[in-house]
């Protein structure tokens, strides 16, 4: 595969602030997008299986003949897209390591019985192995078929394995579960096909939503007020789109909020921040694994009690009990729980601060309530020695620690400092969606003071303080894995006084304000 790199604000280097140059530093946060290239048409054949819609059909990405492709998931976790060089063009899913899933919707698997499960692969390392489940309803539903996973020689060096297995007929949900013993990235899958042991084929019914992709093409310049602000149901691509006229009501209160006149004298920085304690924990994610409890690794959840795998936009505002300062917010913030020396370490100050890394903040308006951003990639497993980007730090003392953890990802802090991570999201909206299929295509990084025509709306950049009550250990590891793996999600929902009022006063006026939101 070839790659290219886009690379979106390189990190400055410490030491005081969060907000670039109108006020406090961002510690390094690096976001690099890759493409993949490379395509070859060769001879085909397989059980026909055909008729999804295909997941990046604003691409033409066509199934071929007696497939179903891979990229034409309803829903996935952990998987991107990529130019395929295998038969036909179009994409194939890459970049999937164990516990990541691909979902299908509607399968007609014909008539009970026998079949024969095949799934084209490709896969570079003959020691990361594993194997593809097909799986029926849910990611822990019944299995029917375990297609083995083996080297190929290289990422687009395509094979078909195949596994036999028995259908009860009917028309199904198919899952397709990665399943590894390694963590790394381990298999490529283009497309998979099920046969009925007669040699015919069960087939997938179009869907009735529409299809899991961005829309070919955004509107050069849509204002804000065309967009929306709670969540309406998610259609199965998991794309949510905004309800307009939530979104317009909620402007509409903005536009209409008399800002307060700021203490003379008072330097731009422009923030308000809402600060949080620890609230449980649990092996749930909303966002990602949505009524799917116990799904996920372990998270450390923070402001609104009530979060669970299940917790909707609706149920963030019926609710409301936090651990937040000011309790209009209702938000709802989660990441991967840190361990050391074995034992959970939860974090005893968690600040998100809202403010504007733009020079001219007078445009921004508030987030939709309903949004949820996710920061941080869960999979990613490398090392963070001394100097890496985005990496754990010390508050107090060395920086970079006095010394390191037993596998050089983690410092260990002298001179009375602890542990503390800061990780910034987003800052940019399309104005159209409050979530996408890999959760983070609906919202992009601002450049050069703007954002882009496909993300107009600038809306606040949060940035999470996160403080951990200890000076770190040998062992050091998040439930995610490596420290690289730092990732962290937020479910947005203000009382929308009490967000307007905020963005008003102190970010669009460039003044910090307090927890309460006062000057």
């Amino acid at each position: 595969m070839s790659y290219t790199f886009t690379k979106f604000r390189e990190a400055e280097q410490p030491p005081q602030s969060r907000f670039g140059r109108l006020g406090r530093w961002v510690r390094g946060h690096r976001t690099m997008v890759a493409t993949a290239a490379g395509v070859s048409v060769v001879a085909l054949g397989v059980a026909a299986v055909a008729g999804v819609p295909l997941a990046d059909a604003a691409e033409s990405d066509v199934a071929l003949p007696g497939t179903v492709r891979a990229s034409a998931f309803a829903e996935q976790s952990g998987a991107q897209t990529e130019g395929t060089a295998d038969a036909g063009g179009g994409k194939n899913v890459g970049w999937l390591a164990g516990g990541d899933w691909l979902r299908y919707n509607g399968v007609d698997l014909g008539t009970a019985g026998q079949v024969t499960a095949s799934v084209r692969i490709a896969a570079a390392y003959a020691d990361r192995t594993g194997s593809v489940e097909l799986r029926l309803d849910s990611i822990t539903g019944p299995v029917l078929a375990t297609v083995p996973v083996t080297a190929t020689g290289g990422w687009q060096s395509w094979q078909t394995s195949t596994a036999t297995g028995t259908s009860p007929g009917g028309r199904r949900d198919v899952y397709l579960v990665l399943k590894s013993g390694q963590q790394q990235d381990f298999v490529n899958i283009n497309w998979f096909g099920i046969a009925g042991a007669s040699g015919a084929s069960p087939s997938v019914s179009p869907s009735t939503s529409a299809p899991a992709s961005a829309p070919a093409s955004a509107p050069a310049s849509p204002a804000p007020s065309t967009s929306s602000s709670s969540a309406a149901p998610a259609p199965a691509t998991g794309w949510i789109p905004v309800d307009q006229a939530k979104w317009q009501a909620q402007l509409d209160a903005f536009n209409a909020t008399v800002p307060q006149t700021p203490p003379a004298g008072r330097g731009r920085n422009p923030e308000f921040n809402a600060t949080c304690t620890y609230s449980h924990s649990g092996q749930n994610d909303p966002i990602v694994f949505p009524g799917m409890p116990g799904a996920s690794h372990m998270h450390s959840f923070f402001g609104n009690r009530s979060t669970n795998a299940n917790t909707t936009t609706d149920s963030l505002f019926q609710l409301t009990d936090t651990t937040c300062n000011p309790v209009e917010d209702h938000s709802a913030y989660w990441m991967p729980t840190l361990t050391v020396d074995g034992k959970a370490v939860e974090s005893n100050m968690f600040i998100v601060y809202y403010g504007s890394l733009m020079a001219d903040t007078t445009k921004t308006v508030p987030m939709p309530n309903g949004l949820r951003m996710l920061q941080g990639d869960a999979k990613k497993q490398v090392a963070t020695p001394v100097g890496a980007v985005n990496q754990f730090y010390c508050s107090g003392g060395p920086l970079d620690g006095r010394a390191r953890s037993a596998d050089g990802n983690f410092p260990i802090c002298g001179d009375g400092g602890t542990v503390h991570f800061t990780m910034r999201f987003a800052d940019c909206w399309d104005g159209k969606n409050l979530d996408s299929p890999n959760h983070k295509d609906h919202v992009t990084n601002g450049a050069n003071n703007t954002c882009p025509p496909s993300h107009p709306v600038r809306i606040p950049a949060v940035t999470l303080s996160i403080y951990f009550p200890t000076a770190g250990g040998t062992d050091m590891k998040l439930s995610s894995g490596l420290a690289s793996s730092m990732h962290a999600d937020g479910f947005f929902a203000w009382d929308v006084a009490a967000m307007n009022k905020r963005v008003k006063n102190c970010v669009v006026q460039a003044v910090a304000c307090q927890s309460n939101g006062d000057f």
